[in-house]
C-alpha cells in the first residue's frame, strides 16, 4: 500500500480529520477546500479516492476541536528563534508527540484546550507558531519540495496526549488581547458595521476582486488562520450587500497560501529559476512583479542575484536602460541533417476548418488559450476525434476522471460511437508532461496548469518541445477575458507555430507560421461558433478579420 495513504488511514482510525495536500507542498490541491473537514471526518472511501487520484498527495491533519489536537510549531531555523524564549512560553518539559520537520524544526502535539479558543493569528513569538481551530498541519510521511520527509521523533499515542501548559495559555491570551489588528472581528452586528465602514472607504468599485485578493495575502502573510481569513473576506462581501461565494473565497485563500509558501523558499533559487525560464530580453521589474518582491531587502537581493548571474555569464546587460538584461543562450550544437529531415506536413484536422488555413509540421507546438467555459476541452476532444484513426493520439487530462470523461464523450455519440474512442489513449496527468509525451504522436494536453507562477510557462512548453520528434503537442492554457494571449503572455507564444485564442462563441488565429496558401495570411482571422451539448461545434460565421 502507498505509505502516504496508509498513514492517512491510520490517522483517521485515531479520530483525526485528514485532508490531502498537494505533492511536496503545504497547500490544498486545486479545487479542494479543507473547510468541510473541520466539521466532519472524511470517510475511508473519500481518503482512498484522494490518494487514488494522486498517490503523491501529502497528508494534512486538521487541528482544532474535531481532531482534538493543538500543535505548536517551533521554527528553529528562524534567525530570531530563541530556545530560552520557547522554553519559557511552552513551560515545563512534557513528553508529547513530536515531529521533526525537514528544516529541523519541531511540531509538538497537545490536546485541544477546552477553555481557550485560539483561532486568531498563529504566531505567538519569534519562531513559535501554533495551529488551532481552523488550521491544519503537515504530518509524516509527507515531504517538502526537496523530498525531505517529516518524521515522528516521539510517536502519536492518543491516550497520553498532554495538555497545554498554563504558561503557554497565559502567553497566548496576552498576545491576543494585545492585538489591535483583529479587535472587533466577531460575529456581532457592531462588528459588521465596523467592517462595512472599513470596506466602503478602502475597497473601490471595479477593483474589489483584486483588493480582496491582496487582503487575503496580507492576512495569511501576517500569520492568520485560514478560518479567520475566510471570515474577514465573508464579512466584507456581506457589507456590500452581496452573498459570499465559499468556493471563490477558498480560491483566494489558497492562492495566498501558495504565495506564502513561495516566500519560505530560497529567494536566490526563485530568482535564478525565473531568469533561466526566460529567453531573450527581460526587465528586472518583470521579475520583481512576478515573484512579488515588495520589500527593500527583497529588491536588494534581486539586484545582487542579477549581478552574480552577469558575472557567471548567464545573462548580460542589454542596451543603456537600467534593469534591462538579455539571457545568453548556450551554444548547443544540434546539427540538422537536411538529407534526412522530413518536410512533409502532417495531415491534422481541426474543428471549424482551421486546417484549411494552417499547416501542421512535425515537432510543432500548438497552443489553445481559452477563457473559462469557452470550449477548450471540447475543441481538444474534437481534435482527438478527427485524428485518432489516422494518428496515434495521446490525451492527457488534468481535470476529468474516467466517469466525467465518459459522460462528456457520450454527448458526442450522435457523430461518433463510444467504442471508437478506444483509438485514443486517455491518461490522467497534471504535471511533468515532458516526461510522458510520445515523441512521434499527437499529444493533447488538457491543460497546462501554472497557478500564478506564469513566468514558468515558457520553460514548461520548451521542455515538451525538446521531447518531440515527428509528433506534435497541442497544449491548452487559461486566458483572461479581453486578451488574445493566455497566462504567461509572450512566453506562452514564443515556441508555438499555431496559437489559437478562444472566447465564448469566438475562435481567433493569433499566430500561424505555416500557411496553407502563401497568398492568404490567416493571422488575426476570427470565426464565430455555437457549442451544442458541450461537444459539437457549429459554425456561426465565415472567417473575418478580428
Amino acid at each position: 500500500m502507498n505509505n502516504l495513504l496508509e498513514a492517512a488511514l491510520q490517522y483517521r482510525s485515531m479520530g483525526l480529520s485528514v485532508i490531502p495536500l498537494s505533492p511536496k507542498s503545504k497547500i490544498p490541491p486545486k479545487g479542494f477546500s479543507p473547510i468541510p473537514y473541520r466539521a466532519r471526518i472524511a470517510t475511508e472511501d473519500e481518503i482512498r479516492q484522494w490518494w487514488k487520484d494522486e498517490p503523491n498527495y501529502n497528508v494534512g491533519i486538521v487541528t482544532g476541536k474535531l481532531s482534538g489536537v493543538f500543535v505548536i510549531d517551533l521554527d528553529k531555523y528562524a534567525d530570531d528563534y530563541s530556545e530560552e524564549s520557547a522554553q519559557n512560553i511552552i513551560g515545563d518539559s512534557i513528553v508529547c508527540p513530536t515531529v521533526e520537520t525537514p528544516r529541523k524544526g519541531q511540531h509538538l502535539y497537545y490536546s485541544y484546550p477546552e477553555n481557550f479558543n485560539p483561532t486568531i493569528g498563529s504566531r505567538i513569538a519569534p519562531g513559535i507558531d501554533y495551529r488551532g481551530e481552523g488550521g491544519y498541519i503537515l504530518a509524516p510521511p509527507s515531504v517538502n519540495e526537496k523530498n525531505i520527509p517529516y518524521k515522528w521523533v516521539i510517536t502519536f499515542d492518543r491516550p497520553i496526549l498532554p495538555a497545554l501548559s498554563a504558561s503557554f495559555l497565559k502567553e497566548a491570551s496576552n498576545r491576543l488581547n494585545e492585538s489591535t489588528l483583529y479587535k472587533g472581528m466577531t460575529t456581532s452586528n457592531s462588528s459588521c458595521r465596523q467592517v462595512s465602514s472599513l470596506s466602503s472607504n478602502v475597497f473601490s468599485v471595479g477593483r474589489r476582486d483584486n483588493d480582496l485578493f491582496h487582503l487575503a495575502n496580507c492576512l495569511i502573510k501576517g500569520g492568520c488562520e485560514i478560518e479567520f481569513s475566510s471570515e474577514v473576506l465573508k464579512r466584507i462581501i456581506v457589507s456590500w450587500g452581496e452573498k459570499p461565494d465559499e468556493k471563490w473565497i477558498d480560491t483566494k485563500i489558497n492562492s495566498a497560501l501558495q504565495r506564502a509558501e513561495r516566500k519560505e523558499r530560497n529567494l536566490t533559487a526563485e530568482i535564478s529559476e525565473w531568469v533561466m525560464s526566460s529567453s531573450g530580453v527581460f526587465l528586472s521589474s518583470e521579475c520583481r512583479q512576478c515573484l512579488h518582491l515588495s520589500s527593500r531587502e527583497e529588491q536588494k537581493h534581486l539586484s545582487t542575484v542579477l549581478r552574480r548571474l552577469c558575472a557567471e555569464g548567464v545573462i548580460k546587460k542589454h542596451g543603456n536602460k537600467n534593469g534591462c538584461f538579455e539571457v545568453i543562450e548556450p551554444l548547443e550544437e544540434n546539427i540538422i541533417d537536411l538529407t534526412t529531415a522530413d518536410n512533409t506536413c502532417l495531415v491534422i484536422k481541426y474543428p471549424l476548418g482551421v486546417h484549411e488555413l494552417v499547416k501542421t509540421m512535425p515537432k510543432n507546438i500548438v497552443i489553445v488559450a481559452g477563457e473559462s467555459n469557452a470550449g477548450k476541452t471540447a475543441l481538444l476532444l474534437n481534435i482527438a476525434a478527427k485524428n485518432m484513426l489516422d494518428h496515434e493520439v495521446i490525451y492527457f487530462t488534468s481535470e476529468m476522471g474516467g466517469a466525467e470523461l465518459k459522460e462528456r464523450l457520450q454527448n458526442f455519440t450522435e457523430k461518433l460511437p463510444m467504442q471508437m474512442w478506444s483509438h485514443c489513449k486517455f491518461i490522467e496527468r497534471a504535471s511533468d508532461f515532458d516526461v510522458a509525451v510520445r515523441p512521434d504522436a499527437i499529444n493533447i494536453i488538457d491543460f497546462l496548469e501554472v497557478h500564478d507562477e506564469f513566468y514558468k510557462i515558457g520553460g514548461l512548453i520548451k521542455k515538451i518541445f525538446d521531447k518531440l520528434n515527428k509528433g506534435i503537442a497541442i497544449i491548452a492554457i487559461q486566458k483572461n477575458p479581453g486578451r488574445d494571449d493566455g497566462l504567461g503572455g509572450q512566453r506562452s507564444i514564443e515556441k508555438s507555430r499555431l496559437y489559437i485564442s478562444m472566447s465564448p462563441g469566438k475562435i481567433k488565429i493569433v499566430k500561424a507560421k505555416n500557411w496553407v496558401s502563401g497568398l492568404m495570411n490567416p493571422n488575426g482571422l476570427c470565426k464565430n461558433y455555437k457549442l451544442i451539448k458541450g461537444m459539437i461545434f457549429k459554425e456561426d460565421s465565415e472567417w473575418y478579420a478580428g
